[in-house]
């Protein structure tokens, strides 16, 4: 892995690591190719989140993307749509027959995939992940002023754009 001071870039080669681990070994046991977009939207649904409009903003991406990568999961079959129960007039997302399925076979591979990280990296540094990542992080910082900073000046650049923005 990259070495930086950053450690959003280790995180993120991280999710890389076990993602492309995960869907290599998917493939293996027969499973179609799964695109990133479609395995975060599993994540998503394993972890409680059903409402396309939560996962579009978990993801950060439009609900017209999310919807797109929704359908085409259902038309693979490994997902379906039910009437929520909670508002008669939406839908939310869940798996399906085949999709439990796969991860049953996801389960067993992210399974397979984390005793070999810990035979490469020590069971200890793998214990202190889990640590890490349980701990109760609180809600993100919005401002510089929840981090302590002084917020920077805009950057010339940026004031033109803002500025042409404005005149529109």
């Amino acid at each position: 892995m990259q070495e930086t001071r950053f450690l959003i870039v280790p995180l993120l080669q991280g999710f890389f690591w076990f993602d492309d681990g995960l869907q290599a070994l998917l493939q293996k046991k027969g499973w179609g190719h799964v695109t990133r977009p479609q395995s975060m939207v599993m994540i998503n649904i394993l972890s409680g989140t059903v409402r396309p409009s939560d996962i579009a903003r978990n993801l950060g991406i439009s609900r017209q993307a999310i919807h797109s990568t929704i359908n085409q999961m259902v038309e693979m079959g490994m997902l379906e749509m039910r009437d929520d129960p909670e508002d008669g007039r939406s839908k939310v997302a869940a798996l399906s027959g085949m999709g439990e399925e796969m991860r049953m076979d996801a389960n067993a591979a992210v399974e397979a995939l984390s005793d070999e990280l810990a035979r490469r990296i020590g069971k200890a540094n793998i214990a202190a992940l889990h640590k890490a990542f349980a701990a109760d992080w609180g809600a993100p910082p919005l401002t510089p002023e929840e981090l302590g900073i002084a917020e920077p000046a805009a950057p010339a650049g940026k004031a033109k754009a803002n500025a042409k923005a404005k005149r529109r």
